[in-house]
């Protein structure tokens, strides 16, 4: 079993476990957490639920070779990219409005449906060994499982830097952020848990308890910078404006964005803007619509292949440069999918009552 569930007294644990896969979620490990945390909810006997994982990190995302392998079978229903994808979104959005705290107690690599796992719950607690990215233009893809809402919040124009360059994020970083709501050093996680498990507390109180100062955030300081340089109003204005900034953070965001796919670049921008305010079910639907094209898109195989599969680390992508990325070639990406659209059923929930407060 590739997620271990087990009840410690008050508070249910869910427990990542494909340790040397970094614990990427396959549509298996989809289906069972949904299942589970289902149950919990409605078990008067859990009192909030504990997610971790096993081994080194935390969680890496999805299982894109999983997705990689499945590239010659068309798009719908009984296709295993869509229904990961479509059942992975629709785990976000439980996650987000779970009634109960979601305590995410997160270590090591936390990227991709890794920080959707964690910073759509109510408690996402960061360590000093957490590691937050959303590196999916370097694959050919776009920030996704909700990162439209929780990158559009952060201060300035540090969720668009971060969507288009896959900078990391430390714990400090993580929360001035608003992503991590607490700090607490690794080697204190399974005290936090028996707290959590025997005490008759608010969980705030338990995790304030534990809670440290993480140090200064170096994205803070960044924020001027980032700000002057990502407020343009293009991929190619972006970029000319941190060519002419100074500084190792500038250099490092230029290089990585040469290195990622011209078409994810613009598409990830696009999604940014049309996903600006937007709550957590507008922005898995408007991620779903893109990914749907993406997947059918010969970049996102090519980037998997480049990084994951071959690990050539040289991607040959669609377009060699931005400006062979018409605007048309962005649009098709948002054409509506018919039968195929993302929807939600109504829960009668409201915002998580846990969530309200963690967000900047």
């Amino acid at each position: 079993m590739s997620i271990q569930f087990e009840q410690q007294g008050r508070v249910a644990v869910a427990t990542l476990d494909r340790p040397k896969a970094l614990n990427a979620l396959t549509l298996e490990m989809v289906r069972s957490l949904q299942r589970q945390i289902g149950a919990w909810e409605s078990d008067r006997l859990v009192h909030a639920v504990i997610l971790r994982g096993e081994g080194r990190a935390f969680c890496a995302g999805g299982d894109i070779r999983a997705v990689h392998a499945s590239r010659n079978h068309p798009p719908g229903p009984g296709d295993y990219k869509t229904e990961l994808f479509r059942e992975e979104f629709q785990l976000m959005r439980h996650i987000h409005r779970f009634r109960k705290p979601w305590i995410a107690l997160t270590h090591g690599i936390t990227m991709g449906g890794g920080a959707g796992l964690s910073v759509n719950g109510s408690h996402c607690v960061a360590s000093e060994t957490t590691v937050f990215a959303m590196p999916e233009v370097f694959i050919g893809s776009f920030p996704d499982v909700g990162a439209t809402r929780f990158l559009g919040r952060t201060p300035g124009r540090i969720g668009l830097f971060l969507s288009l360059t896959g900078a990391r994020a430390n714990a400090a970083d993580a929360m001035y952020l608003g992503w991590a709501r607490y700090f607490v050093p690794q080697a204190r996680f399974a005290a936090l848990t028996e707290a959590l498990a025997t005490e008759i507390a608010d969980v705030d109180a338990v995790l304030a308890r534990f809670g440290a100062d993480p140090g200064k955030s170096r994205l803070a300081s960044l924020r001027p910078a980032i700000d002057r340089c990502f407020g343009q109003d293009s991929v190619e204005g972006i970029i000319a404006a941190v060519r002419s900034e100074p500084g190792e953070w500038a250099k490092q965001a230029v290089a990585a964005m040469e290195g990622a796919s011209p078409l994810s670049l613009k598409l990830a921008f696009e999604v940014m803007k049309r996903g600006a305010g937007v709550e957590i079910e507008e922005a898995l639907a408007l991620e779903y619509r893109a990914m749907m094209h993406v997947i059918a898109d010969p970049d996102f195989y090519e980037g998997v292949r480049a990084l994951l599969i071959d690990k050539d680390q040289k991607p040959r992508w669609t377009h060699s440069a931005l400006g062979g990325v018409g605007e048309g070639e962005i649009e098709r990406h948002f054409e509506n999918l018919g039968g195929g659209e993302l929807r939600f059923e109504p829960d009668g929930s409201s915002e998580n009552t846990h969530a309200r407060s963690r967000r900047p």
